[in-house]
C-alpha cells in the first residue's frame, strides 16, 4: 500500500513526465505478470543467479522478501494506478485552484487538500485487494513453501480434512468482513460529508 500509495502521487504530481511514463508502464506490468509467475522469477534470479535470498521456508528475514515481493506486487500496481487518476481528476477542481491562488505551497495543496479526496476510491480498492492477497496466498506459500493459511488450506483440501477447511474459510472471511467494516468506517474520517448515523 506504501508504494502504491507514493508512486501514484509522484505519478500524478508529474503528470506528461519521462518519471508518469516509467511508473504507469511499471503499473502495468505489476498488474498483468500472474503472482505464481513472478515468484518463479524471482526465485529463479535471486535465488538461483545472484544466490542472494533463500528460495524456501521460513525463519529470517530474507525468507520473507520475495514472498511479500510476488503477493505485494500486483496490489501495489492498481493502487497507484487508481491513486494517480483519482488524484490527476482531484487536482483539476476550483477548489484547489483557489487554494493555489491564496499561496499555498505546493506540498500543502497536494498533501492538505487534495489527497484526502483522492484516497477515498482508493481505500475502496485497498480493502478489496486484502481479499485478492488472501486469495494470491494459497499460489504463493505453496510456491515458496512458506506455511501460512493458504497452504494449510490447501494441504487440508488435499487430505479432506472438512473441519479444517471449514475453519480456514470461517476465519479468512472474518478477516474480510472486519477489514470491509474498517474500510467503511475510514470513508468519515476521510470525506466529513459522509456521516454514519439514523436518518430524521
Amino acid at each position: 500500500m506504501l508504494v502504491g500509495l507514493a508512486a501514484g502521487i509522484i505519478s500524478a504530481t508529474r503528470q506528461g513526465t519521462f518519471v508518469d511514463g516509467l511508473g504507469r508502464v511499471a503499473a502495468m506490468l505489476g498488474v498483468s505478470i500472474p503472482n505464481f509467475w513472478l515468484g518463479l522469477l524471482l526465485i529463479l534470479l535471486f535465488s538461483l543467479t545472484l544466490g542472494w535470498l533463500p528460495s524456501f521456508g521460513r525463519g529470517t528475514f530474507g525468507h520473507l522478501i520475495m514472498p511479500a515481493l510476488t503477493l505485494g506486487t500486483a496490489g501495489a500496481a492498481l493502487l497507484a494506478r487508481i491513486i494517480r487518476s483519482s488524484l490527476i481528476d482531484v487536482l483539476s477542481q476550483d477548489y484547489i485552484r483557489t487554494a493555489r491562488a491564496k499561496g499555498l505551497s505546493e506540498s500543502a495543496v497536494i498533501y492538505k487538500h487534495a489527497l484526502k479526496n483522492a484516497l477515498i476510491p482508493a481505500v475502496t480498492v485497498a480493502g478489496l485487494q486484502f481479499g485478492r492477497l488472501l486469495e494470491g496466498a494459497v499460489i504463493v506459500e505453496s510456491v515458496f513453501g512458506w506455511p501460512g493459511l493458504g497452504r494449510l488450506l490447501v494441504t487440508s483440501i488435499f487430505a479432506r480434512d472438512f473441519a479444517m477447511i471449514q475453519g480456514c474459510v470461517l476465519v479468512i472471511a472474518a478477516l474480510i468482513a472486519t477489514i470491509t467494516l474498517l474500510v467503511d468506517l475510514s470513508y468519515g474520517w476521510l470525506d466529513p460529508r459522509i456521516r454514519y448515523g439514523r436518518r430524521r
